[in-house]
């Protein structure tokens, strides 16, 4: 009994030398992979972005009126067919980024990204098509639209956008589509040819549950496009530039 007491004890210091010698512990060792010290993903992990949260900030009086018409719509939770407000920030990142100057949106619903777009094109001097099969829903983006002071920078087209789109005007900057996902592969079509070249589309909802798999299908393996996806919280937005 002696002789194992004193081998075990011989093993424990030899683990702990090794573990010194080369700055590891076995309690360092025995966290997850991926996870840094505070418990986030670390590097490998690669969702670090997901413990941080920032707040929309106004740069000046115009500004500050829409995010104020932002925020009183996002109240009521995701209601009327919203995206995520982050989701709609991303939108006004890409608008502004790339100077987008005519963008087009399938699905306005109650103008919400529409507004978060609005807030890029009032810098850039743009202007945004938005297409609502429903009438009601297009009156109450209208009304926001005046509330947020932005109605002159936007065009709401009531009826079928897969039979109104002859009337977007090329070179479109920016499209963003969220409406029947059946149908995205129509707008697809239709709207690339007027995609400029370095011009973005970005499709919403684009999980496994909700894409429709010939739309992937056609935004991976068409040679103009350079598609990538992001996991964005619980909603999938998938973007595609169209190559030069």
């Amino acid at each position: 009994m002696k002789t194992r007491m004193l081998w075990l004890a011989c093993a424990a210091s030899l683990v702990l030398a090794v573990a010194q010698d080369t700055g590891t512990s076995p309690a360092r060792n025995a966290r997850p992979q991926g996870r840094d010290a505070a418990g986030g993903r670390g590097p490998r992990g690669g969702s670090a972005g997901r413990d941080f949260e920032s707040t929309p900030q106004a740069r000046d009086e115009a500004e500050k009126k829409i995010l104020e018409v932002l925020n009183e719509m996002g109240r009521g939770g995701r209601g009327m067919m919203s995206v995520p407000r982050d989701d709609g920030r991303l939108l006004r990142v890409f608008a502004e980024s790339i100077g987008a100057k005519n963008v087009v949106e399938l699905g306005t619903s109650q103008g919400y990204s529409a507004l978060w777009m609005c807030l890029a094109l009032r810098t850039t001097g743009g202007k945004l098509t938005t297409f609502e099969i429903n009438q009601e829903r297009a009156a109450l983006a209208r009304r926001n639209f005046e509330r947020a002071g932005v109605q002159s920078i936007v065009t709401v087209i009531v009826g079928d956008a897969h039979k109104e789109l002859g009337q977007v005007k090329d070179p479109v900057d920016l499209v963003f589509i969220d409406a029947d996902k059946e149908g995205y592969v129509d707008y697809l079509n239709q709207l690339l040819p007027r995609v400029r070249g370095g011009g973005l589309i970005v499709a919403h909802n684009i999980t496994p549950g909700m894409a429709d798999p010939a739309f992937i299908q056609a935004a991976t393996t068409n040679v103009n496009l350079e598609t990538l996806f992001l996991n964005t919280g619980n909603a999938g937005i998938s973007v595609s530039m169209k190559k030069r």
